[in-house]
């Protein structure tokens, strides 16, 4: 078997920048009406932590996706792979079952975190 694999490195951060810039328009077209319902959810979650969760996420998403884009590298992997463990860790704290979701919101993370990885190993 053949342990080592080259990736097409444009298009993946190509790939990896639209996911971050995507959720964060998500996050902010739905910070009114979907976010804080998934969140009311929560039993525990101060309801005045909200904004700060949404609002907060989607701004770190876009700062991090136009990083992605304008200045790759491996500072840029680094604080995503931080992020995404961190929102991962957050997610599983508000919403545990969100592991066994069908469309897999926490699963897809898994591959996400391990191409920062590769890229933030394979950067000099």
């Amino acid at each position: 078997m053949n342990t080592h694999i080259t990736l097409p490195t444009r298009p993946v951060i190509a790939v990896l920048a639209a996911i971050w810039l995507v959720t964060a328009l998500a996050s902010a077209w739905t910070a009114n009406t979907i976010g804080p319902n998934l969140l009311a959810a929560q039993p525990g979650l101060p309801p005045s932590w909200y904004p700060w969760l949404i609002w907060g996420g989607a701004v770190l998403d876009l700062v991090l996706g136009l990083a992605m884009w304008l200045r790759p590298g491996r500072v840029v992997w680094a604080m995503a792979l931080t992020a995404t463990l961190s929102m991962t860790a957050v997610a599983t704290w508000i919403d545990p079952t969100l592991w066994w979701h069908p469309l897999g919101p926490l699963t897809k993370n898994l591959p996400i975190i391990a191409l920062l990885w590769a890229l933030q190993r394979a950067s000099s």
